[in-house]
C-alpha cells in the first residue's frame, strides 16, 4: 500500500475512533469518518499474539485493502483486527473486508456493474 494512504499519527486514530461508525465482523471492525481524502489504518492489539504474528496480520490486512483502494469512497478508515484474523485465510480476510466496506456502502460501483436497487416498495 502507498504511504498516501496510510494513516499514520496517533491523533487521527484517536479522532476516527471517537467520531467514526463502526461495524463489524468475525475477523475485524472497521471504523470510518468522512473525510477530503483516502486513509486506511490498522491496528492489531496485543491479544492477537506476539510481535510476529501482530505484524503478519497487519501486512495481510494492508494487502487485502490494496485492490479495493480505488474503489473506496473518500474518508478515513480504521481496521481493527479481532483474534479470528490471526488464524483466517487470505481469501477470508479479503472477503471479510469488502464485507465490512459493502455494509457501510462505502464502496464505488465497479465500472459495468449495476447500481444498488433501492427497496422492493419504493416502485412505483
Amino acid at each position: 500500500m502507498q504511504r498516501t494512504y496510510s494513516l499514520k499519527k496517533n491523533a487521527q486514530f484517536k479522532y476516527v475512533h471517537r467520531r467514526g461508525t463502526s461495524s463489524g465482523s468475525h475477523e475485524m471492525v472497521l471504523l470510518y469518518v468522512r473525510s477530503g481524502t483516502l486513509k486506511v489504518g490498522f491496528s492489531v492489539g496485543k491479544k492477537i499474539g506476539c510481535a510476529v504474528m501482530r505484524n503478519r496480520v497487519k501486512r495481510r490486512l494492508r494487502a487485502a485493502c490494496v485492490p479495493l483502494l480505488p474503489r473506496m469512497k473518500k474518508g478515513l478508515y480504521v481496521f481493527i483486527a479481532r483474534q479470528p484474523a490471526a488464524t483466517a485465510d487470505f481469501d477470508k480476510l479479503c472477503r471479510s473486508m469488502q464485507y465490512l466496506l459493502r455494509k457501510q456502502n462505502l464502496l464505488l460501483p465497479q465500472p459495468g456493474e449495476a447500481p444498488a436497487q433501492g427497496k422492493a416498495g419504493d416502485a412505483p
